[in-house]
């Protein structure tokens, strides 16, 4: 079959590798139908998360369809249509039982690992790294499920696939990013990063109650759609002081909770930017947390911090001091898919939210190297990247938002 597969820093191949097949008796096998290339994926292009290893095939964001089944599941059949959470989870641990999917406490086979760097060992995640237990991504044409009686979610045959794509991973992580503010009716929200979740968690904080959301980005782009098809009001961080502006718009007092959706490869301006920037390339540093610190200086006091962007370890200069004196409540965290999926199948079929308005291009699972490259460069206005195995996606051009 064919894979997207990854080669060392920014260098994605499309290889042709061995088909997957049944291994446990509680695996599927899925055809993939649709996949999609997320924020997280632009870490390990860049050479930021370690743990990879030459030829790793690339993806935690792909639907399809049921090629096989192994004997011990028998929820799911040949030609169901399924939506498959990021997270891997055994769906029988304490956490899993407590609906914290993401920290499942057996599906990482090299959970020592983590445990050595973190203290502690999180639920696998297909396609990211060896750190996360190594197993084969979706941006292929078949990939192997483990756990498939818990994962795969069947999907309504009223949903197209691009509409329950994004119930994968970036319609519930942004979500919970939300969910995390434990938002009031009349909050402000701020949310730094216009990319795909920093978008669909605006439309999630208006949902749950928020009375004004501020977004934050660079690109002009980015800005106008978190404006216009989004509803937020928005800051150029380029041409502003952001927490200056934030307190303006809010009588004084700050955002009543903030969003970090950009994580460990936040961009910034003057000294700080350059600081950060160099340690991280000299790896003194291994997260640049300009958005952080940004979000900790304008959270009013007793506010919250909720932070879906992913880091992977150590940062400096962090003003705990801040967080302290202002009595901030910090929640984060890989998202728990699993927790979240009914809730928000729902939101999708009555039309509460539509989340294909993200989708910038469309194109084939060959064109995977040259999506990565505009993705990570921000050209062509570059939102959101969709790939069909199949090859039904034939252009790189972009297609109007939210249209097939």
């Amino acid at each position: 079959m064919k894979a997207v597969c990854w080669h060392g820093k920014r260098n994605i191949q499309v290889d042709t590798v061995p088909d997957p097949g049944i291994i446990n008796p509680r695996d599927a096998v899925i055809k993939v139908n649709l996949t999609a290339i997320c924020g997280s994926d632009l870490h390990l292009y860049n050479g930021y998360i370690p743990g990879m290893k030459e030829g790793d095939i690339l993806g935690h964001e792909f639907m399809g369809e049921v090629a096989e089944v192994g004997p011990a599941v028998t929820n799911l059949k040949r030609g169901d249509r399924v939506v498959v959470p990021f997270p891997i989870s055994c769906g029988n641990c304490w956490y899993c039982q407590h609906d914290l999917w993401s920290l499942c406490d057996n599906s990482n086979p090299n959970s020592f690992i983590m445990e050595k760097t973190f203290g502690d060992t999180g639920a696998g995640i297909f396609g990211y790294s060896h750190l996360y237990g190594g197993y084969a991504g979706g941006q292929a044409e078949y990939v192997r499920v483990p756990y498939a009686d818990v994962g795969p979610h069947k999907v309504p045959e009223s949903l197209s696939d691009e509409q329950v794509l994004f119930l994968t991973d970036i319609f519930p992580t942004a979500y919970q990013a939300a969910e995390n503010c434990n938002i009031n009716k009349g909050d402000t929200v701020a949310i730094w990063g216009c990319g795909p979740v920093g978008l669909l968690a605006i439309k999630c904080a208006y949902h749950l109650g928020a009375e004004k959301v501020v977004a934050i980005d660079r690109f002009p782009d980015r800005l106008e759609i978190a404006r216009s098809k989004c509803g937020a009001e928005v800051l150029n961080y380029e041409e502003c002081d952001v927490s200056e502006e934030l307190h303006q718009m809010t009588g004084g007092r700050g955002p009543d909770s903030c969003i970090d959706s950009v994580g460990m490869e936040a961009q910034g301006t003057g000294l700080e930017a350059a600081y950060d920037n160099i340690k991280q390339t000299l790896r003194i540093e291994q997260d640049r947390p300009m958005a952080l610190r940004q979000a900790i200086k304008s959270c009013r006091k007793g506010g919250t911090l909720s932070i879906p962007g992913v880091y992977s370890g150590f940062v400096d200069k962090m003003p705990m001091g801040a967080v302290f004196a202002k009595g901030l409540t910090i929640r984060t965290g890989q998202t728990h898919v699993q927790k979240h999926l009914r809730h928000l199948i729902h939101l999708i079929e009555s039309g509460q939210i539509d989340t294909t308005f993200i989708i910038s291009h469309r194109m084939a699972l060959e064109d995977a190297p040259r999506g990565y490259e505009i993705f990570a460069n921000k050209q062509e206005d570059c939102i959101k990247i969709v790939m069909n195995p199949g090859n039904a996606y034939r252009t790189l051009s972009a297609t109007p938002f939210g249209t097939a």
